[in-house]
């Protein structure tokens, strides 16, 4: 099974310091590693901040772009791992080694398989478009 874990903190006020970046970063370096050597890894990366997100709506046929998140919240969208585990335990367990989970939290997502659905041939169609 494939699951999206999300990566969600509060975005700082300030920059943080450069040891206090390269602390983190030896914390995901090793949960990269450890995912990539149980064959695990699908992907992930890091986001920008929020400020440079933008928001597409679509009403009565207009396409509305905005700057920014969808949603003002406290917790942002940091980065994500798309993860293949066995079950939502195996994924928790992982979600749980996320440095980000001391300070924020981690959302998991299962990704819908579409053959699993019925809709795998319809969804091959459209994607060939």
């Amino acid at each position: 099974m494939q699951y999206l874990l999300l990566i969600y903190t509060e975005e700082p006020t300030e920059a943080p310091s450069q040891e206090a970046i390269d602390a983190e970063m030896v914390g995901y370096d090793a949960f990269t590693q450890r995912v990539r050597e149980d064959g695990a890894l699908k992907g992930g990366e890091a986001l920008h901040p929020s400020s440079t997100a933008t928001t597409v709506r679509v009403r009565d046929g207009q396409t509305v772009a905005t700057d920014g998140p969808f949603a003002e919240t406290k917790e942002v969208l940091g980065g994500y791992y798309h993860l293949d585990a066995p079950d939502l335990d195996a994924a928790i367990a992982y979600a749980a080694l996320i440095p980000g989970s001391l300070h924020g939290s981690i959302e998991i997502r299962p990704i819908v398989d579409w053959a699993d659905t019925g809709m795998g041939a319809a969804v091959e169609a459209a994607s060939a478009v």
